[in-house]
Order: C-alpha cells, then structure tokens, then sequence
C-alpha cells in the first residue's frame, strides 16, 4: 500500500450521522456522512471515536454494514456496561458527530474479481454485519459466484436485518418462530452437511461471531474437509 494511502486510512475523519435505523431492541444502523471517504470493501471495519466534554475519548471497532460505493454503515449492538454501543444505540441521533478511521483490514474481505469458488458465510448474533456487506456486494454486483448465509441468533426479534436476509438460513439457538420447521439449537455439523458446499468444489467460507461460536464452526468446517486456509475468520468479544 502507497503511504498516503496509509496515512489516509489512519487519520481520524469527522462524520455526521445522516440516519439511524433500529434493527432489533438490541442494534441499530448508523448511516455516516464522510466527507473524504476512500471508499471501503466488502468485510472491512472502522474505528468510532467518540470525544466527551470533558476530552475524555473511546474508541471501538465496527464492522462496516454497507457494501462497496454505499455510504458507510455501522450496526451497533448494545452491550450493557459499554462506553460506546449505549450511545450509539440508544442515544444518538441524526446530525450528531463522531470521527472514524478506516476502512481496516484485508483478510475478512470478498470481490467479485476474485477466483469462482462457492463462498459459505457464516455468522453469529451481530457477526452477520460484515456478512451483510458481502452479501450486498454480490448482490448487487450481480456475481454468478455461488453464495449463501448461515446465520445463527437467540430469537426471531434479535434478527438483524430482518427483512433482507428472510431467504438464508436461520437458525434459532433459544426461540423459534410458530411453525419453524427446525427446533431451537446451535449449528451443527448435520446443519453444516445440507447447506455447505463439499470440499470437492473447493470453497471459502466466512465466520465471524463471538470467539466461542467462531472457533466451534471453524472446527466443525475442518471436520468436513474445508481447508485451514480457506476459512476466514474474524472474532470479536
């Protein structure tokens, strides 16, 4: 990478909150105005800074919602005695400012331009953000790369992104909606043999999710023969 490149994504950019949206009870999706933005791609994050009245400062790393050309997006999930995620899920507002630094990171990351190999996303509770970017991306990219998502969530009202992901597979950990046709429990490896590609097609996937979550499905993935350097993770809590 160029050192301007560099520095850019390190400098601190002043954002403005253009819209926030609930997702659940639990999440909401930022909407950020970035003057200056370089552009991000699918699977990246950025550090959030937010500056008190007395200078006291936080930082937190989110992972990036929107797909590539989109303007950024963050999904917060709260978590009860953050600094952050209360703020920006409870409190902040349209017009409000913030500082961001990014876009971070070049593993988690998926292009059209790359090989054609079926792609298993994998996600966990608020670990489908960076999913949702990919997804959008090759949605709207119109790729013939053949992807899909498994997206593991407590119950039906913790859904992030309710309506755009209602056609990937859902599995429910804690409460089933009527009429679910797959009882309450985790990913298993049965789960994992109907929806992910056989190793013969040699696939990628994507797991992203709480650091208990990731590393069980990366090993349940190895169980099935998907290659060590072909599973992608990134973890978090």
């Amino acid at each position: 990478m160029a050192p301007a490149a560099l520095l850019q994504r390190l400098t601190w950019l002043p954002a403005v909150i253009a819209e926030a949206r609930a997702e659940t009870p639990q999440a909401r999706t930022l909407v950020l105005d970035v003057p200056g933005w370089p552009g991000h791609r699918a699977g990246q994050h950025v550090d959030v800074r937010l500056t008190a009245g007395d200078g006291y400062q936080a930082v937190r790393s989110y992972s990036l919602a929107s797909a590539p050309g989109e303007q950024p997006a963050i999904t917060v999930a709260r978590v009860a005695d953050g600094e952050v995620s209360p703020y920006l899920v409870d409190v902040a507002r349209p017009g409000d400012r913030v500082e961001i630094r990014g876009p971070v990171g070049g593993y988690f990351v998926w292009e059209p331009a790359m090989p054609y190999r079926p792609v298993l996303l994998v996600g966990g509770g608020s670990g489908v953000v960076p999913l949702r970017s990919i997804l959008r991306h090759h949605r709207q990219s119109a790729d013939p790369t053949p992807m899909r998502l498994v997206y593991s969530v407590r119950a039906p009202e913790l859904v992030i992104y309710r309506e755009e992901l209602q056609a990937e597979h859902l599995v429910y950990t804690r409460t089933t909606p009527p009429g679910w046709p797959r009882p309450a429990g985790h990913i298993d490896q049965g789960l994992l043999r109907e929806v992910a590609w056989p190793p013969v097609d040699s696939p990628l996937a994507y797991v992203c999710g709480p650091t208990a979550f990731v590393e069980h499905l990366s090993g349940a993935l190895l169980d099935l023969g998907y290659r060590a350097g072909d599973i992608r993770t990134e973890r978090y809590g």
